[in-house]
């Protein structure tokens, strides 16, 4: 798959949960709810609808997470299969949110052992 222009190589599982659990990333997972609760929460990775992710992750908005603190912030999205994150990231991209990427390959999470909820 080609990457949306700008984007760094996305994350693999491995790398992306080791980011998280240093405070050098944010995890934002995006899929639908069903597909959450078919195939589990990825502990510690904040829920965003897809149609609120830039609201949420914006640093001058006024309904940001706390934690979208910084243009300078550490954004790994992810989704099933790894479309709909990468052009969530690049969308981030514009807001000036520089360092978000995503998941490659979409939930490659339990397949790397990581845990799942």
């Amino acid at each position: 798959m080609s990457r949306p222009g700008g984007l760094r190589a996305g994350f693999e599982a491995r790398e992306a949960y080791e980011a998280a659990q240093s405070g050098d990333a944010l995890l934002v997972d995006i899929r639908y709810a069903a597909l959450r609760e078919r195939d589990g929460l990825i502990p510690g990775a904040h829920v965003v609808e897809r149609n609120e992710l830039e609201w949420r992750l914006d640093p001058q908005g006024s309904h940001r997470l706390p934690e979208a603190t910084s243009h300078a912030l550490r954004i790994i999205v992810l989704c099933n299969e790894g479309y709909a994150s990468s052009l969530a990231a690049q969308s981030l991209h514009q807001l000036g949110l520089h360092r978000a990427t995503d998941l490659v390959g979409g939930l490659a999470w339990r397949g790397a052992g990581l845990p799942v909820e």
